[in-house]
Order: C-alpha cells, then sequence, then structure tokens
C-alpha cells in the first residue's frame, strides 16, 4: 500500500521546495541538461531565448528557459556521483511525488537527463576536443551497489568480464555498468560524435590513476582497462558522473545521455589547454540536437 514517506526521509523546505535543489516542481522543464561547473549554467543560460526560473543552494544552481521555443532547464550538480544521487532522486521527487501529502503519484512522469561534461580519453585514437558519446556508464564508486535490484538495469556480463580482465581487488567497491538511453543517445549522435563505454571514477587523482605523492593501489590499471575489450566494445574515457547518472534514470524511469567534450588523452599525456572555446561548441551542438524533432 502507498504511504506517505516520512520528513526524515523526504525533506521539503519551509517554501515547499525539495531539500537540496531549492525547487518546486513547477521550476523544471521536461528536458533538463547537467553539468558539473557551476559556471556552466551561465554559458548554457546565455544561449536562452528567455531565462524564467533562477533558483540556487549551495553548488546547486538552476535556470530554466526556453531555446527556439522549447523549455529547457540546465542544473549544476557538482562533482560526483555523490551529488548525482541527491541530484536525480530530488528530481525524480519533484515529478513523482506528491511533496503535500508525501504520497508516491500513481501516474509517472519521465525526464530526458542530458550530461554535458569533460573527459580524459583512454584511447589512444580519442583527439583532444573531440564529443564522447557515452553509451554505458561503468561506475568505480559503488553508489547503484546500495540499491535494491540495480542488476536489473546493469550489464552484469559486461562487468564480470571487466572484473575478470583487470583482476578486480576485492579490496575496491565492485564495478557497475549501465547502458544509457538508447533514444537520447541516437539523438545526440552524429559525424562529430564518437561512442564508448565511460568510467565514473570517485575520485580525480588515485581513482583515475594519477599518481602525484601518492602511488595507487594497482599502478597497471588505466593499462588493463585500455587494453579490455567485450563483445566489440572498449572502455573510452574518465570522468565521474555518468554512471551514476545512467543507473539511477534507469531504475526510476527517466531517459539519460551523457556527451563529453575531451580535453586530455591520458594515453599521449596530452592536455587541450583553453577549452572553453569547445565546450560553447558543444554546448550548441547539444541544443540544436534537442530541439530538432
Amino acid at each position: 500500500m502507498n504511504k506517505a514517506i516520512e520528513p526524515s526521509e523526504l525533506i521539503i523546505n519551509e517554501n515547499g521546495s525539495i531539500f537540496h535543489l531549492n525547487l518546486l516542481p513547477e521550476d523544471i522543464a521536461d528536458t533538463i541538461l547537467l553539468v558539473g561547473d557551476p559556471g556552466r549554467v551561465d554559458l548554457i543560460a546565455s544561449f536562452f531565448d528567455k531565462v524564467e526560473v533562477e533558483k540556487r543552494n549551495r553548488e546547486f544552481i538552476t535556470k530554466t528557459g526556453t531555446y527556439q521555443g522549447k523549455r529547457i532547464s540546465v542544473l549544476a550538480t557538482g562533482i560526483g556521483t555523490d551529488n548525482i544521487d541527491i541530484v536525480i532522486n530530488e528530481l525524480d521527487a519533484l515529478v513523482n511525488i506528491d511533496l503535500n501529502t508525501r504520497m508516491v503519484k500513481e501516474e509517472k512522469r519521465s525526464l530526458n537527463f542530458i550530461r554535458i561534461g569533460t573527459s580524459g580519453a583512454l584511447q589512444a585514437d580519442l583527439p583532444v576536443h573531440s564529443y564522447l558519446l557515452s553509451e554505458k556508464g561503468m561506475g568505480f564508486d559503488g553508489l547503484l551497489n546500495f540499491y535494491a535490484n540495480r542488476e536489473e538495469v546493469s550489464d552484469n556480463a559486461l562487468e564480470a568480464a571487466f572484473m575478470q580482465h583487470t583482476q578486480w581487488s576485492p579490496k575496491l567497491t565492485a564495478p557497475y555498468v549501465v547502458p544509457g538511453s538508447a533514444d537520447l543517445i541516437e539523438k545526440l549522435k552524429s559525424e562529430h560524435t564518437t561512442a564508448g563505454v565511460t568510467i565514473s571514477a570517485p575520485g580525480f587523482y588515485g581513482p583515475q590513476g594519477r599518481m602525484l605523492r601518492l602511488k595507487t593501489q594497482d599502478t597497471g590499471l588505466n593499462e588493463k582497462i585500455t587494453s579490455f575489450a567485450f563483445e566489440g566494445q572498449k572502455i573510452t574515457n574518465y570522468e565521474m558522473e555518468c554512471s551514476a547518472l545512467y543507473g539511477l534514470s534507469a531504475m526510476l524511469g527517466h531517459h539519460a545521455a551523457t556527451i563529453c567534450l575531451i580535453i586530455a588523452n591520458r594515453l599521449r599525456g596530452e592536455f587541450g589547454g583553453d577549452y572553453k572555446p569547445h565546450m560553447k561548441q558543444l554546448v550548441q551542438y547539444v541544443l540544436d540536437k534537442v530541439t530538432n524533432n
């Protein structure tokens, strides 16, 4: 039986908004662009015909407006899958839970999430400033393992093959793999994009194989990742949010895709320098794709 969710579990602010995001249900569009960098919200909103909503709390900044007549929201998530856990659960609550009665709605609403991010390439043939479209997200963070029945949305065969290939350490959280939305990925695909499998790491340094003053537990892990192949699929890049976005969206009935600007190639030791002009071009690309029916 559907019953009201306790105040300690679904926290609502005094103004009726959801706890962390400080948003009301009417503040968001069905299509929501997610960015890690709060400054990228202003960049994307600068393309809008008009901005009708501006809300912020902590690192979570939201603007909703229209682009070529289509209502779109852009939201800064901050860095990491822990923040994605907050963002996706609270956005889902805005549309699928009645915040007044705290009851889950009978009729569910599905949102479209498109993450626009930056990333480092793990294959030598991925050039800096290219666009990487994530067909699947692989989580090194363990977040989805806290949720029941996560295997139902996962690519369990790819997970098992990866763990065997890398001789995955039992000291680490078990990786999970979830496909993105086929419809959204198809919408964003073009001759300008490369498709691949994206790793979401729970850190920028050790979890991505970077060593400054500390050595990693497995100094050869990145070489194992690059050499891994399964049924024609290869792991192409590192970032820090995609896997949780794909996993939570799939479990909650939403659609998600991630497209990243490659700003470094880890195998070649290259960094692309000032990537902001290229990010602006990627934003234009995504906006045109999502508004083209």
